[in-house]
């Protein structure tokens, strides 16, 4: 990985309101740490900063920091993080990782391929990019920005596993060998795509009848509301109120005239 010579200086404003203020003048808020000495904050420019990042190949950043006034004139370091505006994209903060030239650094780097493969081309197979990035270990300057895989040579069903991979001479892949990391596989056919679409409506049918059984469920169990039973109680006692006084006109009187009938009678 080539290193990118970058400028810096030593940051005296902290906190939010020096950070809003430094970005406000063209500035970037910044931080280095490492074995090599404290942190320190810094400032750098903005239109810099961003030119590296926008020419860079990859995300992953070694450069010569620069800072003025240090006692040494460069520090190599790696762009640890990048904070960015979640609207604008504007880089609103950077991590320095400070490392020495004999350090073996652990990142990881993205994997590109290269050429056709003979099973797209020729078989109707679709390439399967399984990996889109490698961990890697080695000094930062061994260690290259990407990792080219050529796959013109592949056909159905063959695969780049990762402890196929060659790297620069010192530089070692981490990671389970077998994994696959570039396959091609066979093209799937129309009754495998309506399989597969019939299995997620099923999924998804499945899921709506299992909300609909436990609402229903949740209706029948619930528990009255508090006016509802206050009302029940009203009802039932005014039907009682009602019901008394008409069962003793209608039954009382007929009871008195027989009565009367039969002293009549005597």
């Amino acid at each position: 990985m080539k290193s990118v010579a970058l400028n810096a200086i030593p940051r005296t404003l902290g906190r939010r309101a020096g950070a809003k203020k430094l970005r406000s003048e063209g500035r970037i808020p910044a931080v280095i740490y490492g074995r090599q000495a404290q942190p320190q904050n810094l400032e750098l420019n903005s239109k810099e900063m961003e030119d590296l990042i926008h020419h860079s190949v990859s995300e992953n950043l070694l450069v010569d920091l620069a800072v003025r006034d240090d006692a040494r004139p460069k520090r190599l370091a790696l762009v640890q993080e990048v904070q960015h505006h979640p609207l604008s994209g504007k880089v609103l903060h950077v991590d320095f990782h400070e490392i020495a030239e004999t350090e073996k650094v652990t990142i990881s780097i993205p994997v590109e391929t290269l050429g056709e493969a003979e099973g797209v081309k020729t078989q109707g197979g679709v390439l399967e990019h399984v990996l889109f990035k490698i961990k890697v270990r080695g000094l930062a300057k061994d260690i290259p920005e990407t990792i080219i895989i050529d796959v013109s040579q592949l056909k159905i069903g063959e695969a780049v596993h990762l402890g196929e991979i060659k790297t620069p001479a010192g530089v070692e892949i981490i990671g389970d060998k077998n994994i696959p990391v570039i396959a091609v596989a066979a093209p799937r056919t129309e009754e495998e795509e309506a399989a597969e679409a019939a299995e997620a409506g099923a999924t998804a049918l499945g899921d709506v009848e299992m909300i609909k059984e436990k609402k229903e469920e949740g209706e029948e169990g619930a528990t009255p509301a508090k006016g509802a039973e206050k009302g029940g109680e009203k009802a039932a006692a005014k039907g009682a109120e009602k019901g008394a006084p008409t069962g003793d006109k209608k039954g009382a009187p007929a009871a008195d005239k027989k009565a009367a009938t039969g002293d009549k009678k005597k």
